[in-house]
């Protein structure tokens, strides 16, 4: 059975850009009213908020570090008070910093873990809690993680531990809260450039052609895939690869 996402109210971590963007925008697309977590960049929450706005949905930024369990407070009041109830919940917020495994500072560690899994984790204990005073009871939540949850990324050690947390956290999640909230995830492949990485187009297309399906991919393609966990209610701690085939390799 699919559920119509029409009136419901989603919140996206890290919604103000990049891939979280595309995810906002594609639930309101389908009718959800959006709350727009952002950091460090409100002119960019800004201008998402109103491009949801002009799907003729209801949208609200709200800031916060969510590297502190105040940061989750933070949203949290601000879903309260803007909407009162909340039907999806996307972790999309992420860090992703390159170290060797030796030159990992305790810093560094416990600054990826606490965006990357403890920030998750605490979303979803707060959502639980609003989704089951929801009339009727229940949600979805839909974790974004990427192939470091799998895949050993020895550039990125701190990162790839936290990601690997987070799909656990999927699987504990779906198993510890339904029958009423479903917990599902999507790991995306190549979809968007790294942030800062100099790639050029030449070589984004050259990552394209080693995959199965020969070709990048868009943000847009795993927001299409939130909409279809958070739609589909006989899914739950279902894992979307959204990598053209990259997970075959």
């Amino acid at each position: 059975m699919q559920i119509d996402l029409t009136d419901q109210v989603a919140l996206v971590t890290g919604g103000a850009h990049r891939v979280g963007k595309a995810i906002a925008v594609e639930l309101a697309r389908c009718g959800a009213h959006v709350l727009v977590h952002y950091n460090s960049s409100p002119d960019a929450a800004t201008q998402t908020v109103r491009e949801i706005k002009s799907l003729g949905v209801d949208a609200f930024p709200v800031q916060a570090d969510i590297s502190t369990p105040g940061g989750i407070e933070v949203i949290f009041a601000a879903l309260s008070e803007h909407f009162d109830r909340l039907n999806i919940l996307v972790n999309s917020a992420s860090t992703f910093q390159q170290r060797h495994l030796l030159e990992v500072s305790l810093q560094d560690w416990q600054e990826t873990l606490n965006v990357n899994l403890t920030a998750p984790f605490l979303c979803t204990q707060a959502a639980a809690a609003v989704m089951r005073r929801n009339d009727p009871s229940g949600g979805v939540i839909v974790n974004i993680l990427d192939k470091g949850a799998t895949d050993p990324w020895p550039k990125y050690p701190h990162h790839s531990v936290s990601k690997a947390g987070l799909l656990m956290l999927t699987n504990v999640s779906a198993v510890s809260l339904g029958p009423d909230i479903r917990v599902n995830g999507v790991i995306p492949g190549p979809v968007m450039k790294p942030a800062a990485s100099g790639m050029s187009d030449e070589e984004w297309a050259a990552l394209g052609k080693r995959l199965p399906l020969k070709r990048t991919g868009t943000p847009e393609d795993v927001a299409r895939a939130v909409v279809y966990l958070a739609r589909e209610t006989f899914l739950t701690g279902t894992i979307i690869h959204v990598d053209g085939g990259e997970h075959l390799l």
